[in-house]
């Protein structure tokens, strides 16, 4: 029974994620978080306490699955600096395509900018992920530095809040509908930031 809860925890998660990805914490009413989960009132709070523990669990879940996903990643190359590139890239044309499932970090940024004058705690969490998406990248990058990929000079921290700060831009100029050449051009562009730190052999 216990495994059988969980599952439907998961599930109820998941749905939860797609609805507030599409609509944002405001524009999710209580009605459409019901029809959405498939879940009455009362079995909703009392597994997530309130439409505020249900968000927050689920961007959570949100953000974990994005971690997933850049390690699954950079298991395919054998270089650090190509699979990050590669990753950049990949957020470039799945923001360009319509058909393409919600990026990851779009739900966060989001967040951020919906709750700061309205739920800090949430914005905190959103600012909080956002951080360590930066430490992440900023590991990543002096794996890279250690391995000889990139040139001893590099801060790695610095170069990881740089490529932060492309990512969030990239994610909001996908909210435009712009050509998608035009975002992959945007893709080629984040990549080549990190070729002007690479070593030259």
């Amino acid at each position: 029974m216990a495994r059988h809860a969980r599952y439907d925890r998961k599930t109820a998660l998941e749905k939860a994620v797609g609805l507030f990805w599409e609509k944002g914490y405001h524009g999710s009413s209580m009605k459409q978080i019901e029809q959405a989960l498939d879940m009455r009132p009362g079995s909703i709070y009392a597994t997530f306490g309130s439409k505020d523990g249900l968000f927050s669990e689920a961007l959570a879940a949100y953000a974990e699955q994005g971690g997933r996903e850049l390690a699954v990643h950079l298991q395919g190359f054998e270089s650090i600096v190509e699979g990050l590139q590669d990753y950049l890239r990949g957020i470039a044309c799945s923001c360009g395509d319509e058909n393409a499932a919600p990026s990851r970090a779009c739900m966060i940024v989001k967040t951020l900018l919906e709750s700061s004058n309205t739920h800090p705690a949430l914005a905190d969490q959103a600012n909080s992920i956002l951080a360590a998406i930066e430490q992440s990248i900023a590991e990543l990058l002096e794996r890279a530095k250690v391995k000889g990929e990139l040139v001893e000079s590099v801060d790695s921290r610095r170069l990881a809040v740089l490529l932060q700060a492309q990512i969030m831009g990239l994610r909001s100029m996908g909210e435009r509908n712009l050509d998608p050449q035009i975002m992959r051009d945007l893709g080629d562009d984040m990549a080549a930031i990190l070729d002007g730190f690479r070593t030259r052999h």
